[in-house]
């Protein structure tokens, strides 16, 4: 798109918003083309993102907890200093730049290809690839894959219409988009052949396979169509063909690498997260060890309670097979150790498996987990709305390296303020829901 402006155009200079990738695109070709180039971030872009921008020779500007926010401003100042915006993926010269990718895969692929899998946000790079790819070789499938909690194309295809996410995970920050652009979703949906939905605990493990395998380090949004890919063949038992899938990003904010190693063994059934009722009682700890048996254990957490009969002990096991897992369960229920499995639980891996230490009954208590910005003053911003009218009975926050901080917040809210709280945190402006519910809550806190 930038190589087809006129002279004149480039004198202006161009300004673009962006998350990543496609900052550091406009950013490279502006320096290629000598011209003058802003880009608009939101104020939580990981900072190794924005850097390497800078590095390229544009200006960056920080602006706004979104990219919504960010693509705002961006257009707004086109306006005012008469730059051209560069769109990050609605644009038919984009689109086909994007496309560029799909040759290459064919120019350079040997022998015949089942599938390629494309990471989906804003669907530029899958349209473009398969407007190139179903010309040439009509018989590749094309197949998009997005994050269950950002699956703007897939419920776009499904209704027939462009459809537009009230709220949208931000771990895989490279495809965070909320709708799908025009051009894109008209040519999806003419060309591609399905899109496959992972969660975070699949992009993990996949995040984890390619370091071990090659040793290079992928971000979530990169490593999205291998865990979609991995799901497909595993599905349809797919054996001895070729397919593709495109890593695209590896601006990888070291602190996500914590929570990545966390959650990859749990995304590759290799670990499994288990709370199990034991009597309180000398030798009970011992006699629950002989019971997992040969299964290693890789987290335990257990606190003496006095006020009560039997204990309730959170722990993580290592995983070869769902048979050894079934069978270990099968002895503790033989014990009379009632065993449940959390390990699909997300309030447990993210919150609860650090908390754990003994129950509480708080009256009127309201769990919710909120997403706050990652950015100066997101707390202080909470308390000042909430507090002290209603007083906080639980807080846990842990830095994940992501847009957006997942925090557990306990609050004591009688039940005919309720209304009133909902309110209140709904002004906020942070995305939050209301986990008092929650299986695993009501069991171990």
């Amino acid at each position: 798109m930038m190589a087809k402006l006129s002279k004149k155009q480039l004198e202006r200079g161009v300004i673009c918003s962006s998350a990543g990738n496609h900052a550091q695109g406009v950013a490279l070709s502006a320096q290629r083309l000598g011209c003058n180039a802003v880009i608009a971030m939101p104020v939580t872009t990981p900072e190794i993102k924005w850097r390497s921008v800078e590095r390229l020779g544009a200006t960056v500007v920080l602006v706004g907890d979104s990219y919504d926010e960010a693509q705002a401003y961006a257009k707004k100042r086109a306006i005012e200093e008469n730059r051209t915006f560069v769109p990050p993926f609605d644009h038919p010269d984009v689109i086909i730049g994007q496309g560029t990718v799909g040759m290459e895969i064919v120019r350079q692929m040997k022998g015949p290809i089942h599938a390629i899998f494309v990471p989906v946000g804003g669907g530029g790079l899958i349209a473009g690839i398969a407007a190139y790819v179903k010309r040439v070789s009509p018989e590749v499938k094309i197949i998009g894959v997005e994050p269950s909690d950002a699956n703007a194309m897939a419920l776009s295809l499904h209704h027939g219409r462009r459809v537009m996410l009230d709220q949208v995970g931000g771990f895989a920050d490279g495809v965070a988009v909320k709708e799908v652009g025009e051009e894109t979703f008209r040519l999806c949906r003419e060309l591609i052949d399905g899109v496959v939905l992972v969660n975070r605990d699949a992009i993990c493990a996949s995040i984890k396979d390619m370091f071990q395998e090659k040793r290079s380090i992928l971000e979530p949004a990169g490593a999205l169509a291998l865990a979609g890919a991995e799901a497909y063949c595993k599905y349809y038992g797919l054996k001895d063909e070729n397919v593709v899938a495109i890593t695209s990003g590896a601006n990888m904010n070291f602190d996500r690498l914590r929570l990545v190693t966390e959650l990859a063994d749990v995304g590759r059934q290799r670990e499994a997260v288990l709370a199990t009722y034991m009597p309180e009682e000398p030798g009970s700890f011992k006699r629950f060890c002989e019971l997992v048996g040969p299964m290693n254990i890789t987290e335990f957490k257990y606190r003496y309670n006095t006020d009560k009969e039997k204990a309730l002990v959170l722990y993580s096991v290592d995983l070869r097979t769902k048979l050894e897992l079934e069978a270990m369960v099968e002895r503790m229920k033989s014990a009379s150790l009632h065993t449940i499995n959390l390990t699909d639980n997300d309030l447990v891996k993210d919150h609860l498996r650090h908390l754990m230490g003994g129950r509480s009954n708080v009256k009127n208590e309201l769990l919710c987990r909120f997403v706050f910005p990652e950015r100066p003053g997101a707390l202080i911003k909470f308390l000042d709305a909430l507090s002290p009218r209603w007083n906080i009975s639980l807080f846990h926050y842990r830095g994940q390296g992501e847009t957006g901080a997942n925090v557990l917040v306990g609050i004591q809210v009688a039940h005919t303020e309720r209304d009133k709280f909902h309110a209140c945190a709904n002004s906020l402006g942070y995305e939050y829901e209301v986990e008092s519910t929650n299986e695993a809550f009501q069991l171990l806190m």
